[in-house]
């Protein structure tokens, strides 16, 4: 019982420890005079990305890769399937021409990249599949060529753009920041002490924990963030939020938790990546079908009624 109450009272601090950081964070930039748009797309995408980050840390560590990679995939497919065919559902996201020919490419070419990195057995003959120390300074590679490319956009844009963060004293931004990070380490150790817990006490994997709680958990404040951004009518920051989480979860924090320790590949995983890229790649093609650049409520229909079926499988696989 006291597990399960920890378990809980984690996702709260982790949701919470993620807001006070942005805000904090966020404030403290502004009175430095950094760009909101920049802001937006480096403090905010890291902040909503700090619990997938903060429970991979912990679970790299401790040595329990399931977790780390499931709860990778499972929020990537948790974000597209679900987040944003919720939003479609409560306003057609409109996406911009940028962001389908080069923000949704890239977040392609992160899953094809992971899933040539994790075929050691298909690729090289290896006894076991598994993303290696190499791997994750590969993965943060590219993830440094992502920041260029935003940084790039952030010069090309106004500095007065964007919503402006709430504006506080240094001293209140500070202590904020702390109590957001307070808050995503001790809520980060209680979700994956509770879920190595419930992996063994229901007989089932801990991949599959990983994949289904813990990623939806740890993409709570994707759905916050996407679901308001929605009912204000900004599609760009509703899946520019979605697509720029996806493309960190991969490249910034599976590259962490490689380097930290090789996650050995389970060939089960090999199914999750699929429908990572399958998730990935409807969602550009969608952008095609009916309205062009819209997601419509139709298709936010079909996208949650494909995570449910997905959802089912992975009981079934147990």
């Amino acid at each position: 019982m006291i597990t399960f109450v920890l378990f809980v009272v984690g996702f709260v601090l982790l949701i919470k420890g993620a807001d006070y950081l942005v805000s904090g964070a966020s404030s403290l930039a502004y009175k430095l005079g950094v760009a909101p748009l920049v802001i937006g797309l480096t403090i905010v995408a890291f902040g909503t990305s700090a619990p997938e980050l903060i429970v991979n840390l912990f679970a790299s560590v401790s040595g329990n890769t399931d977790i780390a990679i499931g709860n990778i995939l499972g929020s990537n497919i948790v974000n597209i399937l679900f987040i944003l065919g919720l939003c479609a559902t409560i306003y057609p996201l409109t996406v911009q021409k940028s962001t389908v020919w080069k923000e949704i490419p890239f977040a392609l070419l992160a899953v094809i990249v992971v899933a040539f990195l994790a075929s050691d057995i298909l690729i090289d003959g290896a006894s076991m599949s598994q993303l290696t120390r190499i791997d994750g300074l590969i993965l943060i590679s590219f993830f440094v060529i992502f920041l260029y490319y935003i940084f790039g956009i952030a010069k090309q844009s106004p500095t007065d753009e964007g919503e402006k963060p709430v504006e506080m004293s240094l001293l209140r931004s500070w202590l904020f920041i702390f109590g957001g990070l307070v808050g995503l380490v001790i809520g980060g150790k209680w979700i994956v002490d509770g879920a190595i817990v419930f992996a063994q006490s229901l007989g089932v994997s801990e991949s599959l924990i990983g994949l289904t709680i813990v990623a939806i958990g740890t993409s709570l404040p994707e759905l916050a963030t996407s679901v308001v951004a929605t009912y204000k009518k900004n599609s760009d920051i509703a899946i520019g939020n979605i697509v720029g989480s996806n493309i960190f979860n991969i490249f910034w924090i599976l590259g962490v938790s490689s380097f930290i320790t090789p996650l050995p590949f389970s060939p089960l995983m090999t199914i999750d990546i699929l429908v990572t890229f399958g998730a990935t790649l409807l969602l550009f093609l969608a952008l095609f079908v009916g309205k062009k650049h819209t997601i419509e409520k139709w298709q936010g229909i079909v996208f949650i009624l494909l995570y449910i079926a997905y959802i089912v499988f992975l009981l079934g696989r147990g």
